[in-house]
């Protein structure tokens, strides 16, 4: 397996904001119709979604606070990658016509 490329540098908040999206997409991937297998598992996200959705606002509070106003995508955007954002992401989407749904 090859060896992940280090973490960008991050602020704690840009961290925490990182955290908290990672976690938003995995619930809204579990949530996704497209490729769910029951309601249950489904619902248990749905619930925990409204949770992480208020600690990723209170990460963004407190970097808007910490007059942290820019947004540094680049960095940000490399961080997700190496904490598997890509693969987290096409979770939430449709997947491929003919595909197994999950």
């Amino acid at each position: 397996m090859p060896e992940l490329p280090p973490l960008p540098a991050l602020t704690r908040a840009e961290g925490e904001v990182v955290d908290a999206y990672l976690d938003v997409l995995d619930l809204l991937g579990r949530i996704n119709p497209a490729r769910g297998q029951d309601t249950y598992r489904g619902l248990r996200a749905a619930q925990g979604l409204v949770s992480k959705a208020a600690v990723l606002r209170d990460a963004l509070t407190l970097m808007h606070e910490r007059g942290e106003s820019e947004v540094h995508a680049e960095t940000l955007a490399r961080a997700l990658r190496v904490l598997d954002g890509e693969r987290r992401a096409l979770l939430v989407g449709l997947p491929q016509e003919g595909g197994d749904g999950g």
